[in-house]
């Protein structure tokens, strides 16, 4: 099995130049915003672009495809007007990730400040639900990933627990599965860096949400120490992690079906080539 190391692309000039651009740096899935991650509205996709993007995916053999969704989204929100802007934002992500044959589209829940947690949790399965109610999903292999989050007060999302508590009240209304991050998980209080805590950490993720269910992970070093909650990603290799954690992960028998997308900065041109390097050298 051809192991899927990638990162996180821009789109500039066309969201099907990320595949070339994917090419070029030796990566063989990748990730992308569909549109602004900063603007509400978004403009539609021109359909010569979502054909390309499949031909070139094709032709050079790159997948899954991830789409991140925009950061203002918050299906938890306390505010109705914010929580409607979010569903119908989500309901164009969704729509765009159809079109462009998007195997993943990747959810930070957002926060329930204000709330309780148990309404939190249920205002983000309803506004998810409304959201894909009605497309076309069905039949295309297209799934929605909750990402767990660093763990700060209000976010949901913070605990294995919560994020697989979500997947399973969208089970029958939506094709569900999970993105984790190193370094929010690093960050949120699990260990992953020893070995006898990476064993520990993974039979979590066994009996909350299920190895199975974990469909991407995005390899993230992390710029703070385990357990501060600080959402800040560095370098494979070069944060508060070190190496040993993503070569276990590579390597692990239990995630020979998954993903593997940085997410790291791009201080220097050349750093999207140097973090996929670095994860493909780990393999084996």
């Amino acid at each position: 099995m051809t192991k899927r190391i990638g990162i996180h692309l821009g789109t500039t000039g066309g969201a099907s130049n990320a595949v070339v651009r994917a090419r070029e740096i030796g990566a063989n899935t990748f990730q992308i915003f569909s549109s602004s991650p900063r603007m509400w509205r978004a403009p539609k996709v021109p359909a010569e672009q979502c054909v390309r993007m499949r031909e070139l995916r094709a032709q050079y053999d790159v997948g899954p495809l991830a789409i991140h969704t925009s950061y203002l989204v918050n299906v938890c929100s306390q505010n109705e007007e914010v929580r409607q802007k979010s569903v119908d934002a989500f309901r164009g992500e969704i729509e765009r990730a159809l079109q462009l044959g998007a195997e993943y589209l990747v959810l930070h829940p957002g926060s329930w400040k204000g709330l309780t947690r148990e309404e939190g949790l249920r205002l983000a399965a309803e506004s998810i639900a409304a959201a894909i109610d009605g497309l076309p999903w069905q039949g295309t292999g297209f799934h929605i990933l909750i990402e767990n989050t660093a763990g700060a007060e209000f976010s949901l999302g913070g605990s294995f627990e919560q994020v697989a508590e979500l997947v399973e009240r969208l089970r029958p209304v939506a094709p569900m599965g999970v993105c984790l991050d190193t370094c929010h998980t690093h960050v949120a209080g699990y260990d992953l860096v020893s070995p006898e805590g990476y064993e520990e950490t993974i039979a979590l993720v066994e009996s909350t949400m299920g190895t199975a269910t974990v469909k991407v992970w995005h390899c993230n070093d992390a710029k703070a120490a385990r357990g501060s909650k600080l959402d800040r990603h560095e370098h494979i290799g070069q944060g508060t992690m070190g190496l040993e954690p993503f070569r276990r992960l590579l390597n692990d028998a239990r995630f020979d079906h998954c993903a593997f997308i940085a997410e790291t900065p791009v201080d220097e041109d050349d750093d999207d080539l140097r973090n996929v390097r670095v994860l493909k050298g780990l393999v084996g």
